[in-house]
């Protein structure tokens, strides 16, 4: 069968599989045990299928731009039924403070570093930052679309966040049995849920620790997810001039303020539960396709340009987190305030 030009059928149908694919790959045992979400399967298929939209792109693109675009979009907005203003509540003034604190700080160290010392133009340098700041590929998805940033720079940064967000879930746990920390499960959930990139690495952490971490692990994280919506709002504003010093039409992310909005929608309304899971599985499902869309998209040779100093990048943030929040939470835990 042979698609016009002018529609989107192939595009959505091939992230649409790709999608389906990934999400019930994430049943396999092995991969529920590493705790893989479906975003990241997604976008390692997009990546290896990547030369069938190469091979006619004038047959996918349409329908792959829609997937990357439109799609994510309103994948981030019914996102939102993941999140509670009462959940945010529970670790009061002190856990969010600290959220915003973190993620200020990665920010702002992240694009002045991966600019500075590793000479990343400043897209690349704000995915970096952001999906380790925020919340790791979701995060990049959302201000990719909002910067405008060339498909292949999601990619990059999207790796290095898979990589060391996968590496803290798993050490976070062996160094806290050996007891070197000192920290308590409540304590160790705070420090797990202020510095690892996933929301699926925090899960992961914090349930091979105990329920108790676990929920206090996935609160923090949240409250870091809420505080992507000033973050798409406020970075496009600061940066609205391109590296070249030309000025940049500013695009509002009006996605973000509708994310916020279903956050205040689940807080306040009784809704069904059959419903917030629909709306949970039609964002998963619609950032999924999101991701394999980009995946489809990458440049391999820009990617082999700029990886490595993104990696770079990531690990210095990566590190940073770590030492960072471990000093915070102890400084926190001395005075009794967590």
């Amino acid at each position: 069968m042979k698609y016009s030009n002018n529609t989107y059928i192939a595009g959505i149908t091939f992230t649409l599989l790709i999608a389906i694919v990934s999400m019930v790959m994430v049943r396999i045992p092995f991969i529920q045990s590493i705790h893989l979400s479906p975003l990241i399967i997604g976008v390692l298929l997009g990546v290896i299928l990547s030369f069938l939209y190469h091979k006619n792109p004038s047959q996918y693109d349409k329908g792959v731009t829609f997937s990357a675009k439109k799609l994510l979009r309103f994948g981030i907005i019914l996102y939102g039924f993941n999140v509670s203003l009462a959940e945010i509540g529970q670790v009061g003034i002190i856990g969010i403070t600290c959220c915003i604190v973190v993620v200020i700080a990665i920010l702002a160290l992240g694009i002045w570093i991966g600019m500075k010392f590793f000479k990343l133009d400043r897209e690349l340098a704000i995915l970096v930052s952001g999906g380790s700041a925020i919340c790791g590929a979701a995060a990049i998805l959302a201000l990719e679309s909002s910067l405008r940033s060339e498909p292949y720079k999601g990619i990059v940064a999207v790796g290095t966040v898979v990589i060391f967000g996968l590496l803290g879930m798993f050490a976070y746990p062996i160094i806290y049995a050996t007891g070197i920390l000192g920290f308590t499960p409540t304590q160790e959930g705070f420090y797990i849920g202020l510095t690892l990139h996933e929301v699926a690495n925090v899960v992961g952490a914090g349930a091979a620790i105990s329920h108790e971490a676990a929920n206090s692990a996935l609160i923090l994280k949240m409250i870091r997810v809420i505080l992507l919506v000033p973050t798409l709002l406020i970075i496009p504003l600061l940066f609205s001039r391109t590296s070249q010093g030309t000025k940049r039409k500013l695009h509002i992310p009006w996605f973000a303020l509708w994310f916020l909005g279903v956050v205040v929608l689940h807080s306040y309304l009784e809704l069904s539960q059959n419903i917030i899971d629909v709306c949970k599985f039609v964002s998963v499902l619609c950032l999924t396709m999101a991701m394999s869309a980009l995946g489809l998209q990458i440049d391999f040779k820009k990617f082999a340009n700029t990886g490595g100093n993104a990696f770079k990048l990531a690990c210095v943030l990566f590190v940073i987190l770590s030492v960072g929040g471990f000093f915070m939470v102890y400084g926190l835990s001395h005075y009794n305030l967590i």
